[in-house]
């Protein structure tokens, strides 16, 4: 392991791998494939399973083979061999669950609902929900990053345009993709009508406007109605009137027109209305002024006039009202060209004056973004400084001028109800939702300047701390998506981090040179580890009783050991030639492995005091190490994307493919490997194969997502991506994403103009196993175990059916309902059989339960304990199964402990709950009391 890897046999190179029990024969020498050598330009492999190279060679399945589900074909499994799949098959199916780390990049941000916050983030959406405190990320993705995106006043459907002009439209409450479509030109702003029946697409030059598909299925849902080409130049900016019968289009040929949508009686073409004299290209800010005329003009004429409505010229003096409350002129014969008996006043066929000019005083600062509020009559401005206003119109009165960033506001918008104020800055990664009544913050998050670098779960698996190169370290709540403390002590990358076993205690090694201890109760750091003369960490470990603080250096090639109690350095352990950059303890005793980039793996007897006790050379550099009880692995090859400046193809490029990052799950069934590469690999460790490949994102807005480069885009100066295009005239952070790469704008320091690079930095799975998380260049990818559409019954016979458990149901017989839905195995079931037990009842069911469905039982009860309101009542199952099975629990707590870690999490996270809600209500009685007592 670690090693050259052989020449890939001929049966390898189309993904077919056998088991060790029954090699397949060889060609080439006769040389044996190592473990965990996989060629990852073939189809999906596994033990056993056919390859597509093989399958088209007309290869056919021997007895020893497998069958297209991966099942082994035998007549009579053992018992322990139907573990063993039914353990691989929950460990296969992870899906994707949320994306941290980078909750905003630029784009605009919608908000539905009042209290839904949508957000593009590369090429997926992120959705907040600023009521519930949580935010999801959407399983479907864009082809790029996304340029804008748009949601239907009932936030039913979403629609998202990436910078390929690729048109996703999404019901949002199912999170699926209904229709796609392509657009011709560049898509700079989209807009749903008032009414939800047309879409606005500036596209280029043109405004197209669209029937808004359904949930009907269509051979081509979208239907182009009208497309305007009035406009001389690029439209940035679109606003609906509120019949939906007007539409405004600013552009940067510096006018903002007024379009009709309906074709007149006499078929003749609709003249847009021009509104002119700005100076620059128009933005949001610009058409509010238009559209609070507009409002103004388009109520009955009968109201006073107000200093938003425009002045009547002169000569055009009013008479006097007449029946139908409509203001007259003396020459007035009856017809006026402006007026529609059905849509009544045409807007774009009046004429409409200046009023008044207003300046925010805020140069030399830009207006990036605005936005307006019909209701409230208010507006509200981003500029380049960082500062926003909030401004009463029509006499522009100044409620709010505050500065948030200090880098330019690229979104600002309000909720429906007016309330809330949403602010984006994409240069930082902020979002931010302030009340502007209370003048309190709803929501604020930030992600990661950079790259993240490294992650670490804590023990009950409930958060995920992430350190990046900013510096930063981040803590998360998995459930919820949002981080709660921040900590910004490091002057330098943030390169390691352990949660000790406490789970209220953290661990993190930085280049600055120094190992910071942070009290997650407290939120400060409590302890600095240091060395006698400077050094640079890159790995961090703590032995199991959390005594024992060691570190591994970049530069002195050294390993570094200190007290938890008392701070001081105990030992330094020298003997590695190349940086450190893995460190791990076993699980089992106090050894410590290192690995380094000098080709070796070490161990080490700390507390016996013997030093190093082995060492094992390879012929690779050695990047990461990690523990299965008494099993060492390392690192391979890893194949699968190719980059722009690659002259090879991904099929026969090895150059950086690697892996740097492993990680076991909680029980050593499974090892995750990542590394350069967009793919992030399963492997099963009792039979050493490939067991599934997780790919990390379809953004081609990366380089090495592509397997095959488009000949096209090849030119004689070299590739079009890597020509820089200076006449785009497209702001960073508004019209596109942006994406902080440390070093990428150095001079000559990236040959790909800067583009970022996929890989996956680090791995790690969850203590109880139901999840794991990586850090790419994509942000923080959560993985969970999804059990809603599985079937997988653990001991199924032809009177084990669904009918059957609702009989025993109906015959009062507890114990073998519960035993016959443990055996179908289906949640539902499972949790029906579970709440239906009388609280008398559930010490003999669960003592009935044999053991090899105790697992099972202990994560149907975890899954009870977060979404059931009968807490006691689980905590009474809970308490009676570890009296009957307590021994029994002792013995097998390793193939136990994922399920036993979610009943913790679960468990823990109640007892906060309650925690806080009695420490509350103590204070309130108190303070009830003392003041009842004063009154007497």
């Amino acid at each position: 392991m670690g090693g050259r890897d052989p020449p890939l046999r001929a049966s390898e190179k189309g993904g077919d791998f056998s088991p060790p029990r029954s090699p397949a024969p060889a060609t080439g020498g006769g040389e044996k494939s190592p473990p965990f050598c996989a060629d990852f330009g073939g189809g999906w492999v596994g033990s056993g399973l056919k390859s597509r190279a093989n399958s088209k060679a007309g290869h056919r399945p021997g007895p020893e083979n497998v069958t297209d589900l991966g099942f082994k074909q035998c007549p009579s499994p053992a018992p322990t061999e139907t573990l063993v799949i039914l353990h691989t098959h929950f460990a296969m199916n992870y899906r994707f669950q949320n994306l941290l780390g980078a909750p905003y990049r630029g784009g605009n941000v919608v908000v539905v609902n009042n209290s839904l916050l949508i957000s593009p983030v590369g090429n997926r959406v992120a959705v907040t929900d600023l009521v519930k405190s949580e935010t999801i990320t959407l399983p479907c993705q864009a082809s790029t990053n996304l340029r804008r995106i748009a949601a239907s006043p009932d936030g039913v459907f979403l629609l998202t345009v990436d910078e390929n002009n690729r048109c996703l439209f999404i019901n949002l409450p199912r999170r699926a993709v209904l229709h796609r479509i392509s657009f011709k030109h560049p898509v700079s702003a989209v807009k749903f009508s008032p009414d939800g029946n047309l879409i606005a697409v500036a596209a280029g030059k043109l405004l197209q406007i669209w029937r808004s598909p359904g949930f009907k299925k269509e051979f081509f849902p979208f239907e182009l109605i009208k497309t305007f080409a009035d406009c001389n130049d690029r439209i940035t900016a679109l606003d609906w009137s509120p019949d939906s019968q007007f539409i405004l289009a600013g552009s940067k040929d510096l006018t903002v027109r007024l379009f009709y949508l309906k074709q007149s009686k006499r078929k003749s073409y609709n003249k847009p209305f021009l509104f002119l004299g700005h100076r620059d290209a128009i933005v949001a800010g610009d058409i509010v002024a238009v559209m609070l005329n507009i409002r103004n003009r388009g109520r009955d004429v009968s109201e006073p006039e107000s200093p938003g409505t425009p002045e009547l010229r002169h000569g055009e003096n009013v008479e006097g009202e007449n029946e139908g409350n409509l203001l007259k002129r003396k020459d007035y014969d009856g017809k006026d060209d402006n007026f529609d008996e059905e849509d009544g006043f045409l807007l774009h066929k009046m004429k409409w004056e200046l009023l008044k000019k207003d300046f925010f005083m805020q140069a030399p600062a830009k207006l990036i973004a605005c936005d307006y509020h019909r209701g409230l009559d208010m507006v509200v401005v981003g500029f380049s400084n960082g500062v926003f206003g909030l401004y009463q119109m029509p006499d522009f009165v100044c409620i709010h001028l505050l500065s948030i960033s200090r880098e330019k506001i690229t979104n600002v918008v309000f909720n429906d109800l007016g309330n809330w104020l949403t602010f984006g800055c994409g240069k930082l990664g902020q979002l931010l939702v302030w009340e502007w009544k209370s003048e309190s913050y709803i929501l604020k998050q930030q992600g990661h300047y950079f790259d993240v670098n490294c992650l670490a779960y804590s023990p009950d698996s409930q958060f995920l701390a992430t350190g990046a190169d900013d510096n930063k370290i981040k803590v998360w709540t998995v459930s919820s998506g949002f981080c709660f403390v921040t900590f910004s002590e490091h002057t330098n990358a943030v390169t390691a981090l352990h949660f000790m076993a406490s789970n209220h205690c953290l661990l993190s090694a930085s280049l600055d040179g120094t190992v910071r201890a942070w009290d997650l109760f407290r939120y400060r750091n409590f302890r600095t580890f240091v060395t006698p003369t400077p050094k640079q960490f890159v790995s961090l470990a703590s032995d199991q009783s959390g005594e024992v603080i060691c570190a591994g250096t970049l530069d002195s090639f050294e390993i570094f050991v200190w007290s938890m109690k008392t701070g001081r350095l105990l030992d330094v352990l020298s003997g590695h030639e190349g940086p450190v950059h893995g460190l791990m303890f076993s699980p089992t005793n106090a050894i410590l492995a290192s690995s380094s980039w000098d080709k070796t793996v070490r161990l080490w007897d700390l507390f016996e005091g013997r030093g190093g006790v082995e060492k094992f050379d390879h012929t690779h550099d050695v990047l990461t190490v990690a523990w299965r009880c008494t099993q060492l692995k390392a690192v391979e090859t890893l194949l699968g994307g190719r980059l722009t400046t690659d002259r090879r193809s991904a099929a026969n490029s090895t150059a950086g493919k690697c892996f740097t990052t492993l990680c076991y799950s909680a029980d050593g069934s499974y090892i995750l490997a990542g590394g350069s590469s967009k793919y992030i690999c399963m492997y099963d460790v009792a039979d050493q194969v490939l067991l599934r490949r997780f790919q990390i994102t379809h953004n081609l807005s990366l380089d090495g997502v592509l397997d095959f480069l488009n000949s096209k885009n090849m030119t004689e100066a070299g590739p079009m991506d890597l020509i820089d295009d200076d006449r785009s005239d497209g702001e960073e952070g508004v019209d596109k994403q942006t994406q902080n790469k440390l070093g990428y704008d150095l001079p000559g320091s990236k040959p790909n103009h800067g583009r970022p690079v996929i890989r996956t930095k680090c791995l790690r799975i969850a203590p109880t196993g139901r999840s794991w998380a990586a850090a790419t260049t994509e942000g923080v990818l959560v993985y969970s175990m999804d059990e809603s559409v599985m079937f997988d019954p653990t001991d199924l016979d032809i009177d084990v059916t669904p009918e059957a458990v609702d009989e025993a149901l109906r015959d009062d017989q507890p114990k073998r309902a519960l035993i016959l839905s443990l055996r179908l195995n289906e949640d539902t079931l499972i949790r029906k059989c579970i709440i239906t037990v009388a609280p008398a009842d559930i010490p003999a069911v669960a003592s009935s339960v044999p053991f090899k469905y105790l697992q099972r039982l202990i994560e149907a009860l975890a899954e009870l304990l977060e979404n059931c309101p009968h807490l006691e009542f689980i905590l009474r199952w809970c308490q009676e199964i570890c009296k009957a099975h307590g021994h029994s629990i002792q013995q097998n707590y390793r193939n136990l402990l994922p399920a036993l870690k979610s009943l913790q999490k679960a468990i823990t996270r109640f007892h906060q709950d309650l925690a806080d809600t009695c420490s509350s209500n103590e204070y309130m009685l108190r303070y009830l009391c003392s003041t009842s007592n004063k009154k007497q």
